[in-house]
């Protein structure tokens, strides 16, 4: 185990036609050292879907952030990304087998210590915790750290802290999360994208954890 910095994970909000959100999106990837972006797009036909996420992997993939789909792994292919990520172990397990060994296979939605193994066993590529249902109903953040610190301490895979606040990325990268995702919260507030990752950066920077890491 060798200590290092955990790297940032952005969650977009959900997505109609991007074209606006580009110009935010890019800036925010310019400010923090971001190692891949969720993105969440809202329901459309196939075509319109593959072609508004093909529209942000220009714009991610060139800066070498992966890009994931949240769920949505039969597209992964024609949308040229770099994967997906499954809620839960029904969708894990049902998409691990058309996205590996090529792409990513993130999986979230685990709700107990046992899930999360489960993820593990069936080759996801990292684990999630904290992450908000479709409800957004989320763990208490001293669960999620309780989580993160048995994970990182008995497992080599990477897990992710999911951050539902600034508040929270500090006690989360201190827990021992390989990557700290920031929540739709940093689109949404007052304070330009940009800025927000970059407070977020600082803030990752100052709580050094240990654990194996992984470069998605």
């Amino acid at each position: 185990m060798t200590t290092r910095t955990a790297r940032l994970y952005l969650v977009t909000p959900p997505l109609g036609d991007p074209t606006a959100f580009l110009r935010d999106l890019g800036a925010a990837l310019d400010a923090g050292d971001i190692a891949a972006l969720l993105l969440r797009l809202e329901a459309a036909d196939e075509r319109t879907l593959i072609n508004r996420a093909k529209s942000v992997a220009a714009v991610v993939q060139r800066r070498d952030v992966a890009l994931l789909l949240d769920g949505h792994a039969e597209l992964t292919a024609r949308a040229g990304a770099d994967g997906a990520h499954l809620f839960g172990i029904a969708a894990l397990t049902e998409a691990i087998g058309m996205l590996k060994p090529d792409r990513i296979a993130g999986a979230g939605g685990l709700r107990s210590r046992h899930d999360a193994m489960l993820a593990g066993e069936a080759a996801a590529d990292y684990v999630m915790f904290g992450d908000p249902d479709r409800h957004g109903s989320r763990p208490p953040v001293e669960a999620i750290a309780e989580r993160l610190a048995w994970w990182s301490e008995l497992f080599e895979l990477p897990c992710v802290g999911y951050a539902g606040s600034r508040d929270e990325i500090a006690p989360l990268a201190q827990a021992g999360a390989d990557f700290i995702a920031l929540g739709e919260w940093i689109w949404t507030q007052s304070e330009a994208p940009a800025a927000a990752v970059a407070a977020a950066g600082a803030l990752v920077a100052a709580e050094p954890a240990t654990g194996a890491g992984l470069d998605l």
